[in-house]
């Protein structure tokens, strides 16, 4: 009425329908003839996505009525040129008009492709004057053949709605083939910008029948690559395979009705090739490559210990070769095959009968964790497996799991320990497998509630643990207590270890007693019931005497009992104390294989099998196959030189600072970086007085940890332990210290050193722990953390072992899950190229996975732009891969915008151009006001505030261009 007219349109509500549209042509004279029709039913916010011709699934009847609409009301008008026209279908098949869309649409190749008319050809010439008859358009002559489906191929995430995504096009492959016809212009090396539409591509496919379009639809999409950029591609395909779709008959609602479409992170597709079955095989390349171009510009992260003056220039495929056996070597089942058959009890009684010492190689755990800092690879453990299942097939274990070598393979490696632990289980079955236990705290530095504890025991013994040597870092029963009891409920074979230290053999050496280590032992084997008792010497600290005084003891004390004798080589004396274990009694000693042996580390393998050959003490190792596995891991080692501490030789003062074998070369090699080098003396010295302000405890993680923070601090203080004492109320200890007075580790032999823990807790307010610190932890919600992971990380990518991983380090396995969602599954390069930066002209050459070889050549690392990115080239198998990496060294230069974190940062959605501003500094705003206007690819987004308060700063102007999670606003 406010128009002067009253007149009201009122349009019908039809539910869940299809859109089909017929393609007609015009001359303008009231002559149209029809192309038949399109099915562009599958739509998302109304626009189309994917397009079929003909509408083959519906009643020819209503087609023929449809055409007959079309043509109808196109010819009264005088219709000049191709056009469409729109409908509606219900579910009862009843057609309702739309409009005339009065132009040449994008989805017009799916009806050239089934009637051989080429549209945009016959507009022009009906433009130029042309008639039907010249053209040689004849109704009755135009029929369908086949069906043709188009995808329409776009940057666009659909996880976060259809965002679009900008970049550089890293690699750009077309698919082609019979029936294959493709209309885009991408390349390799393009950006995509925002200020475009999204569409890089769109593909036809035809054949006979529909089932056969839609398998060659999949197969264009699986063998196109575009990398660098989100793409549509995944939902294409979840489209494609979806059950209602491959009726044929869908409606405008498919989309919204089956919103899983959209989640591509989780999903898996059945087809012939498996590197095209889910998301994270197709972009697995990519992301390698990503890395090496990353290593390449950036180099190693300082956090990985690296000393780039030892990281080689060379790229030697050699050190990729598997070890292999003689053909006359084999293995009869191993010692293992006797725990399998007979149980830890049965292995117990076996090892007692056994003639001859028995041992443990450590190379593959406390070996490399002593001397490399733990980097070891997995893929250097798988090459030489096969060959060490049969070379130690007579070893009572392989020690090679638990202590360091679980987080560190998240947060260095970026492997998975559970992986490496499988894998080697597959390849080695014939030896035992043994790993390092930290009693209450598994393979963690800190408490568990007791369910992790056990939790973690079940699942390493199913995944292929036998035997649990389970410690405490002060010899504090209630904390050993709890993994003895774990590692027995899961079934397997306990040992329960003493931590040695002092001297035994030395009176002058205070608590640390014979009578100290037979009760201590006691306890293990009578109150808890372990399979074994060990010795674990973490510094070298066993002499022959005192070796000779305490195996000879406990033997005598239990007989029946295996005593199994662990030390490092630090002070050069290991080979002489594990002789006099053996001659005392001890049933096991640890020794490493002879490349991996000796300093930190343990005793030579070779030196004790070559000593005890032919006597009562004969190993019953082969000595000629263990010389070619010590030449393997020479080669190896060599391989490791950035990660050496630089120690060359052994060090016979630990008597008196008692340092443990890796915390040694730690401290060496953080002493160096430091340059503090001169201070390494004053370093070892403060050590051994640490200890004594501590209480003089035993040492090894995590109480090592707490004597060596003290004694860098009093370094770095310039502190004597008198000052110490005098000054604990003031001073800043390390919060490894505070803990340990508090009691949060355990409660060290004799008790805590007094006065100083009274003066640290009371003057920090702070009160001591009662009992054993884990006692009062409430269980983990394991069903709770599972599924706040699978949210996070998808379903399909997430299991039982990831989600103890995180229990145990939330953090780590959070950084490590980033690492591989932007570089992907980095352990499967060869340990050459993940350690050693490609430079430009570099060509490399490896395998990836059985029967696939990969070429990696360099081309060239650009200069920096203005935002400090550089973009590197390589050719991978002869095709151009262009990869933007950010040089970190000039990011703090560059025009490169702070990225927003926290609750009070709203960050943009996606990269895009500001185009309008709502607020300023100072508004108040409510929680979903406007905040900016963000254009992308021909769509504005409104962005919201994300909570209330007072706008405190805008770090955008109009005009502005952003990326994704760039810093808009700040709300206090």
């Amino acid at each position: 009425a406010a128009f002067g007219d009253g007149s009201v349109f009122v349009e019908r509500f039809v539910e869940r329908p299809r859109h089909i549209e017929v393609q007609i042509i015009g001359d303008g004279n009231g002559n149209v003839i029809h192309l038949w029709e399109r099915d562009c039913s599958i739509q998302r916010r109304h626009q189309k996505v994917v397009e079929m011709a003909p509408a083959w699934s519906l009643p020819m009847e209503l087609r023929a009525e449809l055409h007959k609409y079309a043509v109808e009301l196109t010819s009264k008008a005088k219709y000049k040129n191709a056009g469409t026209v729109e409908f509606l279908v219900d579910q009862e098949n009843r057609p309702y008009f739309i409009e005339v869309n009065p132009r040449i649409q994008v989805e017009h190749t799916v009806t050239e492709e089934v009637t051989g008319i080429d549209v945009v050809q016959t507009q022009i010439r009906v433009a130029g004057g042309a008639t039907f008859e010249e053209i040689g358009l004849i109704q009755e002559n135009i029929q369908p053949r086949g069906v043709a489906i188009q995808c329409r191929v776009t940057t666009e995430n659909p996880e976060r709605d259809f965002a679009p995504d900008t970049g550089i096009i890293s690699l750009y492959r077309h698919s082609a083939g019979a029936g294959i016809r493709m209309d885009g212009v991408g390349y390799t090396g393009l950006a995509i910008t925002p200020y475009f539409d999204s569409m890089i591509v769109k593909y036809t496919a035809r054949g006979s029948s529909f089932a056969e379009t839609v398998a060659r639809m999949k197969r264009v999409l699986i063998e196109c690559r575009i990398r660098g950029v989100k793409t549509n591609i995944p939902f294409l395909l979840n489209v494609l395979t979806h059950p209602e779709f491959e009726t044929g008959v869908v409606t405008t609602a498919f989309i919204d009705e089956n919103p899983d479409l959209k989640k591509i992170s989780e999903s898996t597709w059945d087809f012939a090739s498996d590197e095209q079955s889910d998301q994270r095989k197709v972009g697995a390349k990519e992301r390698l490559i990503r890395y090496l171009a990353n290593l390449a510009v950036n180099g190693h992260p300082p956090e990985l210990g690296a000393d780039a003056a030892k990281i080689s220039k060379k790229h030697a495929p050699a050190m990729s070769s598997v070890l292999t056996l003689p053909k006359s070597a084999s293995s009869a089942g191993g010692m293992r095959k006797i725990l399998l058959e007979e149980g830890p009890k049965g292995y117990a009684k076996a090892v007692r009968e056994h003639k001859g010492l028995l041992l443990m190689d450590t190379t593959w755990r406390d070996a490399h964790q002593s001397l490399l800092a733990t980097r070891m690879r997995t893929k250097e453990l798988e090459r030489c497996a096969e060959y060490t299942n049969v070379a130690l097939a007579n070893a009572f274990s392989l020690e090679m799991w638990g202590g360091a070598t679980f987080d560190v393979a998240m947060r260095f490696l970026h492997e998975c320990p559970w992986e490496r632990l499988e894998s080697l289980r597959e390849k080695a079955p014939d030896v035992p497998f043994q790993m390092l236990l930290r009693g209450a705290n598994a393979v963690g530095y800190t408490n568990y509630p007791d369910n992790v504890v056990h939790k973690f025991c079940k699942q390493a013994h199913s995944s292929g643990i036998d035997i649990f040597r389970v410690f405490d870092s002060l010899n504090y029963m209630e904390n050993l207590k709890l993994g003895v009891d774990a590692a027995g409920s899961a079934g397997g074979f306990v040992e329960g270890a003493m931590s040695y230290t002092g001297n035994v053999a030395d009176p002058s050496k205070g608590k640390y007693n014979l009578e100290y280590y037979l009760k201590l032992s006691d306890e293990l084997v009578n109150d808890m019931g372990v399979h074994s008792l060990a010795i674990k010497d973490m510094a070298g600290l066993l002499t022959p005497a005192a070796t000779t005084m305490l195996v000879g003891a406990l033997r005598e004390q239990h007989p029946d009992t295996p005593i199994h004798v662990h030390t490092h080589d630090t002070p050069g004396s290991g080979v002489a104390s594990m002789l006099a274990a053996a001659q005392a009694g001890a049933d096991v000693v640890d020794v490493a294989t002879d490349a991996m042996s000796g300093l930190t580390s343990q005793p030579s393998m070779g030196a004790l099998v070559s000593m005890l050959r032919g006597t009562e003490q004969d190993t019953g190792i082969d000595k000629e196959l263990m010389g070619p596995l010590n030449t393997y891991w020479e080669n190896v080692r060599n391989m490791y030189l950035p990660f050496e501490s630089g120690q060359l030789s052994g060090s016979s003062d630990i008597y008196e600072n008692e340092i443990p074998g890796g915390q040694y070369t730690n401290l060496l090699f953080q002493s160096r970086q430091l340059g503090l080098t001169d201070k390494w003396p004053e370093i070892k010295n403060k050590y051994a007085q640490a200890n004594m302000v501590l209480g003089d405890i035993p040492k090894v993680t995590p109480s090592s940890k707490v004597v060596g923070d003290l004694a860098q601090f009093m370094v770095s203080q310039n502190l004597d332990p008198e000052q110490v004492l005098d000054q604990a109320e003031t001073l800043a200890f390390p919060e490894s210290v505070v803990q340990y007075l508090r009691g949060e580790i355990g409660i060290p032999p004799g008790g805590f050193p007094e006065p100083l823990r009274t003066k640290v807790l009371s003057s920090r307010g702070l009160k001591g722990v009662e009992g054993r610190p884990g006692a009062t932890l409430e269980d983990y919600d394991f069903d709770e953390a599972e599924k706040l992971l699978k949210d996070k990380y998808g379903s399909k990518f997430i299991d039982e072992k990831d989600v103890l991983s995180h229990a145990l380090y939330p953090n780590v396995f959070s950084e490590w899950k980033e690492f591989e969602a932007v570089y992907g599954e980095v352990g499967k390069l060869p340990t050459d190229l993940f350690l050693n930066p490609m430079k430009e002209g570099d060509e490399v050459d490896f395998e990836l996975k059985q029967g696939e070889r990969v070429i990696v050549k360099l081309v060239s690392i650009a200069p920096a732009r203005e935002d400090g990115t550089r973009q590197v080239a390589f050719e991978v198998n002869g095709e151009r891969w262009f990869m933007p990496v950010t040089d970190q060294s000039v990011i703090e230069n560059a025009d490169v915008r702070r990225k927003a974190s926290g609750p009070n940062e709203v960050g943009s959605p996606m990269p895009g151009v500001i185009v309008g501003l709502k607020v300023k500094e100072g508004n108040v705003v409510k929680e979903g006001d406007p905040l900016a206007t963000l254009s992308a690819m021909k769509m504005e987004t409104v962005i919201p505030a994300t909570a209330s308060g007072v706008v405190t700063h805008v770090a955008v102007n109009i005009g502005d261009k952003v990326e994704g999670d760039d810093l808009l606003v700040e709300i206090e």
